[in-house]
């Protein structure tokens, strides 16, 4: 195997005038996958990108996908060189934290997807996260596809091999990728949206079940992941119609209709969201009255309870004052008495605040 260029990288220790040295980093490092295409068959042996292009525009046809993950500026740099791809498009697929978009720079598509995980906790209760997300730039021309993948859960090596195992299709060409790429995300977001529902199915249950505490901390903590998944489908849905539509003659009409089945899918998607962030909302007002309901009903307690202790206050404070003539002062059974009334009185109070269910 030819290696793999090396392009400058950074180091991490200073030289003697204390500016830091470029150290050699291998491509191979950020490479996950080099291959070459030719009527929908993987070619044998591995290349590099300079080796692969070559091939392909000396043959005429077929095409190149490479996969990376996470390069840097310096890193990229002779891929984009090699494929002539735009110097904006390239820092946006470096620097990540974009939103899905899609873009067309001379004979180059460049199209970015957001990608989500669903990670599983012991309790919706306790999650302090629920969807993790990632991105995927799709670099796209005639003769290559160039995936930039940002986070540890956006694999594509299942998918290569899928369409590796189908000829017919990736005979198509580098539009049958990304149709991939974008089938694949969008399987994704349905089969989170399956697990989101779930929990809020389960926290939905405990809001309106009786004598159940759930907090509303926890609801916004949900509302917040939500916004997250939103943030990645929603945006994505015009890109989307405007590859079924025709956007490019990059893509072929053959593709555009799987494109279209993409893009309906996504609308189910991105109406669940919507009625999920509908529904958080619902949750929080109930779970808001029902904090406002529990504290009324607490003062309604507390406010009984000190009107029945205040009867025997009440007494106490007048018979401990310092006065000769007070009536029963004298009297053999004045004490008794006095007592009788106090319990008499606190036991009425009592059965009337709990016939007007105060207690």
């Amino acid at each position: 195997m030819p290696s793999l260029p090396s392009i400058r990288g950074r180091g991490s220790q200073r030289g003697p005038s204390g500016q830091v040295p470029h150290v050699p980093v291998p491509l191979s490092h950020y490479v996950v996958d080099c291959a070459v295409y030719v009527d929908g068959k993987r070619l044998p042996g591995r290349w590099t990108h300079t080796d692969a292009v070559k091939e392909v525009r000396r043959r005429k046809d077929g095409f190149v996908w490479i996969g990376l993950h996470e390069p840097d500026a310096e890193q990229i740099e002779g891929i984009a060189e090699t494929f002539g791809l735009h110097e904006l498009a390239v820092e946006d697929a470096v620097h990540a934290h974009q939103r899905p978009k899609l873009e067309r720079y001379d004979n180059t598509l460049f199209m970015v997807f957001k990608t989500v995980r669903y990670v599983t906790n012991p309790s919706p209760d306790t999650a302090n996260e629920i969807v993790e997300s990632g991105e995927i730039m799709v670099f796209l021309g005639k003769d290559f596809v160039i995936t930039v993948r940002h986070g540890n859960h956006s694999g594509l090596s299942k998918l290569r091999h899928v369409l590796e195992a189908d000829p017919e299709r990736l005979e198509i060409g580098p539009s049958a990728v990304m149709h991939a790429i974008a089938d694949q995300v969008v399987d994704n977001y349905l089969e989170v949206t399956d697990h989101v529902e779930d929990d809020i199915d389960r926290m939905e249950e405990r809001v309106f079940a009786p004598r159940t505490e759930v907090s509303a901390e926890q609801i916004y903590m949900f509302k917040r992941e939500v916004v997250e998944l939103r943030r990645a489908v929603m945006p994505l849905a015009n890109p989307l119609r405007r590859l079924a539509e025709g956007y490019t003659p990059l893509i072929p009409e053959q593709v555009r209709a799987f494109f279209r089945d993409v893009d309906d899918h996504l609308t189910e998607v991105a109406e669940r969201v919507t009625a999920f962030d509908e529904l958080l909302t619902t949750l929080v007002d109930a779970t808001l009255a029902k904090i406002t309901l529990q504290q009324n009903t607490d003062m309604r307690k507390i406010t009984s309870w000190v009107a029945i202790i205040s009867v025997p206050t009440m007494v106490v404070g007048v018979y401990g004052m310092n006065f000769d003539y007070m009536p029963e002062l004298k009297w053999k059974f004045g004490y008794p008495l006095i007592m009788t009334l106090v319990l008499v009185a606190c036991l009425t109070l009592y059965r009337i605040l709990r016939r007007n269910r105060w207690l």
